[in-house]
């Protein structure tokens, strides 16, 4: 199994998962600043030239939630009860539309694009997400306020997904304090090791792979 990855915000979902459960995959970090997922190498993984993507014998898996659901339902299965399998793609399908999607607003301006591009956020972009994101956040904070985990008393991909923007809650400026009970729900979610710390102290290289990988 390999994982291709960078350490952005939707390839860490699937890192940590990976990581989380224990899966036998060989990290592969693509260097997105060099090119590297837009080579006709890469395109024959994924068309869109996007990471992560996973190999896993002959079944080749892009974006970053099938993946997880993927890794969490061979490797972990408590991570995606089946008898709830309703809520989560439901919790699934709200996210990417709804909360980390906010999130991913204000991580692209402060982040990618202050950090990376060295340039100044857009205004306009940055109230959009913040807006987005508070309305997101009273959402989730709602449905948390009498319950541990998204779906009750255990953890599962749900709260997962729900968490991918957060590891950047300093940096993309995300307004996570207003709302105390989402604070303690993602404080037991980066409890977890291999949540902090999901990517392989020695990955390999996209461009060291030999040309039959």
């Amino acid at each position: 199994m390999k994982l291709y990855y960078a350490d952005t915000l939707m390839p860490r979902l699937a890192c940590a998962v990976a990581t989380l459960v224990r899966a036998p995959v060989e990290f592969v970090r693509v260097d997105l600043f060099r090119g590297e997922q837009k080579t006709p190498r890469f395109l024959a993984l994924n068309p869109n030239g996007k990471v992560p993507v996973l190999e896993d014998g002959d079944l080749r898996l892009w974006e970053a939630d099938a993946i997880a659901c993927h890794l969490a339902r061979r490797f972990q299965p408590a991570l995606w009860p089946e008898a709830q399998t309703h809520e989560l793609v439901r919790w699934l399908s709200w996210n990417a539309r709804h909360f980390t999607q906010a999130g991913s607003i204000l991580y692209f301006e402060h982040v990618i694009k202050g950090q990376y591009l060295k340039q100044a956020p857009s205004e306009r972009a940055v109230e959009r997400g913040l807006q987005e994101f508070r309305a997101g956040a009273q959402v989730l904070a709602a449905h948390l306020a009498n319950r541990r985990f998204v779906l009750g008393e255990e953890l599962t991909l749900a709260d997962l997904a729900l968490a991918t923007a957060l590891p950047w809650t300093e940096a993309a400026q995300l307004p996570l304090d207003e709302w105390p009970v989402l604070r303690h729900w993602y404080a037991a979610i980066e409890s977890l090791e291999g949540w902090r710390h999901p990517y392989p102290a020695k990955p390999l290289a996209f461009a060291d792979l030999p040309p039959q990988a």
